[in-house]
């Protein structure tokens, strides 16, 4: 064999090798990321498994509840992706129960999620001694996020600290012309708003004992009907276009001025950022009221389906490792708005907003789990009902009250 064919052989081996390994990486993500900042930021997912070696082939769908029903029906028709997105919740406890989905133990021991995470997202990832996801963010779905622009509009100097300076500044957004909250009229949207006031106005200890301790009691209170009401209140202040919106949209509203306030998670933030606009500068955001105010955990985590194929075992764990690396965390929470899930990482590259987060994350007596990793999917669901319903009727709190004690119950 002349040296020619020795070094196309070798050539040929290589390229073999690296086909090979690249196959056995191969990684089809199906995710529901599809707005412009979401979109930014999962690319920053794709671009790290990539430099892992990997081959990623993105599957978006649009809308959360499409992308995981498209995922658990393609799991139990034998053709299921690498990998799945699921909130951090109990939304893939039932695909777990039924032997569907691989663990990935190796790669959480190796990298001590143990010691590394936070228990509300241990306490959803981590079911029977084993990890069957893996958490790459850290939303918190109750944040304040306003316009600069139409605060200096209203006269509206400072953050509000408390409930009464809120609505004190909704008032004087209105009085301004500038509509004061921008909501988009979904259920889960109006849901969202409702647990935030649930968390910041009533307050931790009355947050977990509706959603933790299921006490009908604690529901049929007046602190929880007070809460009830200033829920309704705020329908004084959204948009006739409200119904339907997208939250997106209504973040749009909130980057044009046109609104003064949205009551959205972080994830909200990649709209500003794809906007060009600068925390801090064009936008503000604050967690809650005052210091010491409640944090709502919630997030993200990709869950694997059940296969025996090596190569996608292999691609699952790379996918595992990449998601939570120091850097990876970094980029893509950077993008998505969201704060990493570790606080060992180098923080100086986010924003004022992220850096708030990180900081709060550090004291765990501020942690609140989001209700959908307190109660099941079907209970969520019912409770979501009944706000939406009060929201769009002319119920009484005692009427709904009552409601979401049966729906408590029934848990």
């Amino acid at each position: 064999m002349t040296k020619l064919h020795t070094l196309a052989a070798a050539l040929g081996l290589a390229f073999a090798a690296a086909s090979g390994a690249q196959a056995q990486a191969r990684a089809e993500v199906i995710h529901w990321w599809t707005s412009g900042g979401e979109s930014a930021a999962v690319k920053e997912l794709a671009e790290a498994y990539r430099k892992a070696g990997g081959t990623w082939v993105d599957s978006a769908v649009a809308g959360g509840e499409a992308a995981r029903a498209q995922a658990i029906n393609r799991i139990v028709g034998g053709t299921p992706s690498t990998a799945a997105q699921f909130n951090t919740s109990k939304q893939f406890h039932d695909v777990i129960d039924g032997g569907l989905l691989n663990n990935v133990d190796e790669v959480a021991k190796q990298n001590n999620w143990d010691q590394l995470l936070p228990a509300p997202i241990l306490n959803s990832i981590k079911v029977k001694g084993h990890y069957y996801a893996v958490p790459v963010n850290i939303h918190m779905p109750a944040w304040f996020w306003y316009s600069k622009a139409a605060f200096a509009k209203a006269g509206i100097k400072d953050e509000p600290k408390t409930p009464t300076e809120f609505f004190a500044a909704l008032d004087k957004l209105k009085a301004a012309g500038v509509v004061p909250l921008a909501l988009g009229g979904q259920p889960w949207q109006e849901k969202l708003t409702f647990d935030a006031l649930l968390a910041h106005m009533g307050g931790a200890e009355l947050y977990l004992k509706v959603y933790r301790d299921r006490d009908a009691k604690a529901v049929q209170s007046d602190a929880f009907k007070n809460v009830l009401a200033s829920f309704k209140r705020l329908k004084n202040y959204v948009d006739p276009g409200s119904a339907g919106r997208n939250w997106n949209d209504a973040t749009s509203m909130v980057i044009a001025g046109k609104a003064g306030v949205q009551i959205m998670g972080d994830w909200a933030k990649g709209e500003f950022q794809a906007a060009n606009q600068t925390a801090g500068k064009e936008f503000g955001c604050f967690p809650g009221f005052g210091p010491k105010s409640p944090y709502i955990i919630a997030g993200d985590v990709f869950v694997f389906p059940k296969t025996s194929d090596a190569s996608q075992i292999k691609a699952q764990h790379l996918l595992a490792t990449t998601f939570t690396s120091p850097a990876t965390q970094v980029a893509f929470n950077n993008k998505k708005g969201s704060i990493p899930i570790r606080t060992d990482v180098d923080a100086k590259s986010m924003d004022i907003c992220a850096q708030a987060g990180l900081q709060v994350m550090k004291d765990a007596s501020r942690h609140l789990p989001n209700p959908e990793m307190l109660v099941s999917p079907d209970v969520n669901g019912v409770m979501q009902d009944i706000i939406t319903k009060f929201w769009n009727t002319n119920q009484s709190t005692d009427e709904v009250a009552k409601a979401f004690a049966s729906a408590v119950k029934g848990s």
